[in-house]
């Protein structure tokens, strides 16, 4: 059994992986994506807000579908259909097809979240410890790797298309031989009644939480570059670097996060990772110059990183019962952070001033410390992050065609 949750894992983590690669493929290249089809800046931010709100419909119908099909086949082929419209996506030269292809990939996208993550929390179950920020290490080694062939690609003026064929030819057929090694974390498909069980009153701060870092996420995303340059005063090449720096330290704090879970427990780390947060605002906010500020999103990427991983991972605690149903629900509030996020740091930013705005998801990541108790559930209470193993299902829900 440790081999067949080893090869489980292993598999999760490259489909973790082969999303981050995915989404920063898409993201980093909107320029190019905008000029390709003609999109006016007007309609511009429609698209770019129909895919997170079409991912939340996907993770809605998904918390319906594990009631009858398990998770590792929702995984299996929503994987591939995220991967197929993103070559869509650079394929096409209508405004329509690129509507066509921009939802089929919001929706896919939802699935792909809400599956992923509770297979992640089923395994993190079985293996009775702290696992869930390695999987989401591998989605930011993904993003890196896709951020950086995405420049590959605008360096060389290559069509979109031309990008994205030669990563979508070798991550499809490598996520289908993978996922024959998913493991589902439950002997049957969630009933009905174990996903009415799953009251939002005590699922509630684990929502605000999941917020408010997608928030604090989508700021940096969106904002670093331009707050770099026009508000500190740093060069175009330097404005580069402030999102760089937060990917490499967020996988760095994913990447070693999972011992200091196992060693201090999930309340301690979030409270610490919400505080060095609220300061990494903090510095970016009063930051004199550029420098200033690259420390700051620094702490950023040290802070942010373990927030949305252990959401997961308490949801699950919380509900162990029906883990698939409130990590479907829980996914939903990351896409309305990102949703939230960008809108209000610049309507801030232009009302008031962009220090100021800083301040907003400082506050906000400030009252995670609060609901910190929140990730006490389960087998944390007991000390030191360990969870009790669960029995799993291996091949039933991944093999079975």
């Amino acid at each position: 059994m440790t081999e067949v949750l080893r090869r489980g894992r292993a598999s999760l983590a490259f489909g973790f992986f082969t999303q981050g690669v995915a989404f920063a493929l898409l993201v980093t290249r909107i320029p190019a994506v905008q000029e390709r089809y003609g999109v006016s800046d007007a309609l511009l931010p429609v698209f770019l807000a129909a895919v997170p709100v079409l991912a939340g419909v996907g993770s809605v119908a998904t918390e319906r579908l594990v009631r009858r099909v398990r998770p590792s086949r929702l995984l299996r082929w929503s994987q591939p259909v995220v991967l197929l419209a993103l070559l869509g996506v650079g394929a096409g030269d209508q405004v329509a097809q690129l509507a066509v292809a921009l939802g089929i990939f919001g929706l896919s996208v939802g699935m792909l979240d809400a599956s992923m993550n509770m297979l992640g929390v089923s395994l993190q179950r079985a293996y009775g410890r702290s696992i869930m920020l390695s999987f989401h290490a591998a989605y930011s080694l993904g993003g890196i790797l896709g951020a950086s062939l995405a420049w590959v690609g605008a360096r060389g003026e290559l069509a979109l298309w031309v990008s994205y064929l030669p990563v979508v030819a070798v991550l499809l057929p490598a996520v289908l031989v993978g996922s024959r090694w998913y493991v589902d974390g439950e002997a049957e498909p969630a009933e009905a009644g174990e996903a009415r069980g799953v009251a939002f009153r005590m699922l509630l701060p684990l929502c605000l939480v999941m917020t408010f870092a997608y928030i604090g996420d989508s700021t940096v995303s969106n904002w670093s570059a331009k707050y770099v340059k026009d508000v500190l005063g740093g060069s175009e090449q330097l404005a580069t670097v402030p999102y760089n720096v937060y990917m490499v330290t967020t996988l760095v704090g994913r990447a070693v996060g999972d011992v200091g879970v196992r060693r201090f427990g999930a309340v301690a780390v979030v409270r610490l990772g919400a505080l060095v947060a609220a300061c990494g605002f903090a510095v970016v906010a009063v930051a004199p110059g550029a420098w200033v500020g690259m420390l700051g999103f620094t702490l950023l990427g040290i802070g942010l990183c373990v927030l949305v991983p252990q959401t997961f991972a308490a949801a699950g605690r919380l509900f162990p019962e029906a883990s698939d149903a409130a990590v479907a629900r829980l996914n939903i509030f990351n896409y309305v952070g990102f949703l939230v996020g960008s809108p209000l740091v610049g309507a801030l930013g232009d009302a008031w001033s962009y220090r100021g705005a800083m301040l907003v998801p400082m506050a906000l990541v400030l009252v995670t410390t609060v609901y910190a108790r929140s990730f006490a559930s389960g087998g944390d209470r007991y000390g030191g992050g360990h969870e009790r193993p669960r029995t799993v299902d291996v091949g039933r829900g991944s093999n079975g065609l």
